[in-house]
Formats: structure tokens, C-alpha cells, sequence
């Protein structure tokens, strides 16, 4: 579930070639979570579907379960671009911190672990917002020299302020 091995690079070093290969997929694999928040940050529709395999599934149940809400599981890149993106526009505003992150490669597969602090603050009402700090479990796969999501859970560890007024019916994301 998540990547909890002590060394962050594969042991022994078979020479500067596959180390170069393998520090630069714990990289692009780091860099496609990085993608999805400053796309989200900055509404940037292409940035944020340039981090999601065509087929990828988001979970954001297990975090909005922690405040009563039960938004549905998003399959496909385009029905989590719409659903986040939508569900954001002109009423939310965002920013996301990515720390903590950790990667596992295996082939053209890898795991990715990492703390995500969410800031969500309505824009009609800036005195009301959501801080959530999740715990994000990755599943990724390559994509020619870049690495996408294909699998991402988002369990919350805490949260401030009011989420259900940021996320909406109980039954919205």
C-alpha cells in the first residue's frame, strides 16, 4: 500500500547509466502528483490531464468519508479532469503542497507514497475554506520519458475548516 522500503534508490549501483535511468524515474514518477496539483492550482485543464493514464481511476472516498461526504470513484482521465476541474471552477480556489513523497520502480510500473496538504477556499467567501492533509498511495505507469497515474487513493489524515461547503452535496467530489 505504501512505500515504506529504508533506501530510496535501487542497491547495488550497476553503473552510471542505470543510475541515471532510475533517479530520473523517481523524478518524472514525483513529477506527474506535481502536475495534478499546480494543474489544479492553476486550472490548467492540460496540465492536470497530462498526469492520468487514459484509463486511470481516482479515489477520493476514503479522504471525504472523514466529513460525511461520499463522492463516487472517478474512472478515466477526462471524468476526473471534468469532475475536479468542474466542480472548482469560478467557486473554489486552491493551493497543494506535495511533501514526504517515496517511489518504488519495478519495470515500467512503480508505487508512489506522499503527503499532499490541499488549501480550498470559496472565492465568493474567502473566510470560508478546507485545509486537508491526505495520504496519497500512487499506482504509475510509464509513458515514453514521463510517468502518469493510473491509480490514485486519497486517505485523509486531518482537515480544518469546512469541506462539505468546498466539495458540496455529500454526494459531490
Amino acid at each position: 500500500m505504501y512505500v515504506t522500503r529504508s533506501h530510496a534508490l535501487a542497491a547495488p549501483p550497476v553503473g552510471p547509466a542505470a543510475i541515471d535511468r532510475e533517479l530520473r524515474d523517481h523524478l518524472e514518477i514525483v513529477d506527474a502528483l506535481y502536475r495534478f496539483g499546480l494543474g489544479q492550482d492553476l486550472a490548467d485543464r492540460t496540465l492536470v490531464a497530462s498526469s492520468f493514464a487514459a484509463d486511470a481511476e481516482l479515489d477520493f472516498r476514503p479522504a471525504a468519508a472523514r466529513w460525511g461526504g461520499r463522492p463516487p470513484l472517478m474512472v478515466s482521465r477526462d471524468t476526473i479532469v471534468d469532475t475536479i476541474l468542474g466542480g472548482f471552477a469560478g467557486r473554489v480556489v486552491t493551493t497543494h503542497q506535495v511533501t514526504n513523497p517515496r517511489s518504488d520502480v519495478a519495470g515500467d510500473g512503480a508505487t508512489l507514497t506522499a503527503l499532499v496538504e490541499a488549501q480550498h477556499v470559496l472565492v465568493a467567501d474567502r473566510g470560508t475554506h478546507a485545509l486537508l492533509k491526505n495520504r496519497y498511495d500512487v499506482a504509475l505507469m510509464r509513458d515514453g520519458a514521463r510517468w502518469v497515474m493510473r491509480r490514485v487513493r486519497i486517505d485523509n489524515v486531518w482537515y480544518t475548516g469546512t469541506p462539505a461547503a468546498i466539495f458540496g452535496s455529500p454526494d459531490g467530489v
